[in-house]
């Protein structure tokens, strides 16, 4: 037996819920192409950076080798020119007396007369041509050099886009859905897979905005999950910063253990303090108290002559674990029978004698 004792009770409030993975992320198409190999079915494990889908890329493939051929061109007309250019600073063409068998008396004679008499004349500068003949040759250098980073510009481009043709797993977790089967032709932007990471689940909830103030990130509710009658504890791991502008309501994301049974999709409930509720002092009786004779809950009390009498009740919120709250009934002070025989009916007497009124036993 025990008193009925009254505690201070704000309004709680039961908001329904999904049940949602940790972390969850839909692989698009990069590329267009054939779907060619898929490595599992929904409800498979992969590890982090296990190949999950792959798109048929033996265009891409050609087309890498093309550019692999180009880039050794590129590179071969730069050394060339790099070549060129050391000579001319070396050994320059105004000063050059022939290349040709033969020919070098008459060059040599033509450097010092012809050129000389040129010059003294005001016909050509040697200075200028080797300026001019530098610059060229440097010109040629630096085109060079921008034809080799435009072909290895063009093969990291094939490089990248050979990597898009492959979905690879961006964390631990399952393959929750497929949406392509292999075969299939897909076009850049085509869902491919849903992969989640669901060895920690959470639930997402839409508060109403007045109760957002009850809620502090790390704070405990209770859950009941739509699985088993499942109840359990979830901490506030997210409240998002703005409402929604159609329904009033806020997002908020609840951490559920380790453990916790089900999966993503499930219902769940969330119970919130109403905190613009005002607080009153309610009855608070333990729940095995309670019998239920059809579907109406009811309590045995024990009158002054320490007699079972049967009392309807309504009850409310749970007030913890153990206990419920009674809206009507019974009242503060009233003494109950906690966890009564299932034989049990009005008239019936404690086993315990002379219990005085008021007094737990």
């Amino acid at each position: 037996m025990m008193t009925v004792e009254a505690a201070e009770f704000g309004s709680k409030i039961k908001i329904g819920g999904t049940v949602i993975p940790y972390k969850e992320v839909t692989l698009s198409a990069q590329v267009p192409g054939r779907i060619q190999y898929i490595a599992g079915s929904e409800g498979d494990y992969f590890q982090k950076n296990n190949l999950l889908l792959s798109i048929d890329d033996d265009d891409l493939v050609a087309k890498r080798r093309a550019a692999l051929a180009q880039l050794a061109n590129a590179e071969s007309s730069l050394r060339n020119a790099r070549v060129q250019y050391n000579r001319e600073l070396i050994s320059p063409r105004t000063e050059s007396t022939g290349t040709m068998p033969g020919m070098g008396m008459p060059s040599l004679f033509d450097n010092l007369f012809t050129r000389n008499v040129g010059n003294a004349m005001g016909y050509g500068n040697p200075d200028v041509e080797r300026h001019a003949d530098l610059y060229s040759s440097g010109s040629q250098v630096k085109n060079a050099e921008s034809a080799v980073l435009k072909s290895r510009s063009a093969l990291e481009e094939l490089d990248a886009r050979l990597r898009d043709a492959r979905a690879i797993a961006p964390f631990d977790g399952k393959l929750v859905r497929k949406m392509v089967e292999e075969g299939d032709t897909v076009q850049p932007g085509t869902p491919l897979l849903k992969f989640a990471h669901t060895q920690y689940l959470r639930i997402r909830a839409e508060i109403p905005a007045r109760l957002i103030f009850g809620l502090s990130k790390g704070s405990l509710v209770d859950v009941k999950l739509d699985i088993n009658n499942t109840h359990t504890k979830a901490k506030v791991a997210q409240i998002y910063p703005v409402a929604d502008q159609q329904k009033h309501t806020v997002t908020v994301k609840f951490d559920l253990p380790e453990g916790t049974p089900g999966g993503p999709g499930l219902y769940a409930e969330v119970t919130i303090n109403d905190t613009t509720a005002s607080r009153k002092p309610v009855p608070v009786i333990p729940k095995d108290a309670v019998l239920y004779r059809g579907s109406l809950p009811s309590v045995y009390i024990l009158d002054k002559d320490n007699k079972a009498k049967m009392k309807l009740v309504r009850l409310g919120s749970d007030y913890d674990e153990l206990r419920v709250t009674v809206l009507s009934g019974i009242k503060e002070g009233d003494r109950i029978i906690s966890a009564p025989p299932k034989t049990i009916k009005s008239g019936w007497t404690p086993d315990i004698q002379n219990i005085p009124s008021g007094e737990d036993s």
